[in-house]
């Protein structure tokens, strides 16, 4: 494999979503915001991400309802500097792409935001 394949190769949600936390903590940051992933019982996934004293902050987007099945679904807005997100058992993953698509990758995006990987 050479270094541009590696280059190419596509980051996991996981990956991605501890990267970017990482670069958030700068000593404050991190004691008084964060992320939560959570279960819900219908059942499903929520996640709560913290873009308060960020370059995030204003970013909004309003409610955005996905309905496939009753276990494919998602559900996710960005007020008062919180991205919220919600949905089915296997949709973890997709929910933490949204993030990066609606508020990091956006071409909303603010000016001066931190390169993320």
């Amino acid at each position: 494999m050479t270094s541009a394949d590696t280059a190419h190769q596509k980051v996991s949600p996981v990956t991605r979503i501890q990267n970017w936390y990482r670069s958030q903590c700068d000593g404050d940051w991190e004691h008084s915001y964060g992320l939560t992933i959570e279960t819900l019982d219908n059942p499903g996934w929520q996640v709560t991400i913290d873009l308060a004293d960020t370059p995030w902050a204003a970013v909004r987007v309003p409610l955005e309802v996905i309905e496939r099945t009753d276990r494919d679904w998602v559900h996710l807005e960005v007020t008062a500097a919180k991205f919220k997100a919600a949905g089915g058992p296997g949709n973890l993953e997709e929910l933490i792409e949204l993030f990066f698509a609606r508020v990091i990758d956006s071409p909303a995006e603010t000016e001066g935001a931190k390169p993320q990987t």
